[in-house]
This record gives C-alpha cells, sequence and structure tokens, in this order.
C-alpha cells in the first residue's frame, strides 16, 4: 500500500509542478509519476526535508525539486526538437 500512496502523491507533485511550469499540458500521467519521483529525490536532496510530508515525500521540497526536472526535460526537449 506504501508504494501505490508513494505514486499517487508522485503523480500529484509532478501535476504541481507541469502547471507551475506550463508544461503540464503535455505530460502524462507516467510522465507526471516520474517527475514527482525524480523531482522529489533532487528536492529533498538539495532542500532537505521539511515541511508536511505525504508517502514518505516532504511535499515542499519535492515540488521545488519536480520543478526544477520539468523545467529541465522541456528544455532539453525543445532543443532537441528544434
Amino acid at each position: 500500500m506504501f508504494w501505490i500512496w508513494t505514486l499517487i502523491v508522485g503523480a500529484i507533485i509532478g501535476a504541481i509542478a507541469g502547471a507551475i511550469t506550463n508544461n503540464g499540458h503535455s505530460m502524462g500521467w507516467i510522465s507526471n509519476i516520474l517527475a514527482g519521483l525524480a523531482g522529489s529525490a533532487l528536492g529533498q536532496g538539495l532542500f532537505g526535508a521539511w515541511g508536511p510530508s505525504l508517502g514518505g515525500m516532504a511535499v515542499i521540497p519535492s515540488i521545488l525539486g519536480a520543478v526544477i526536472v520539468v523545467a529541465i526535460v522541456s528544455f532539453i526537449v525543445m532543443k532537441v526538437r528544434a
């Protein structure tokens, strides 16, 4: 049950990051989960594990990390397509 909860929270964090960066319209639910999980790891590594936690992830640093991940991936995809 822990992993299901982690995937759900990861998807929500990824969707929030996509909405913040205005790149969420092109992301599917798998991309949201991956961005949320990778962003959570990056955000907690950079900013620490402070604030409220859901599914084993500190929400605020996870969102900040996911925004960074989505921005970097969007930049790379944009350069590759051009």
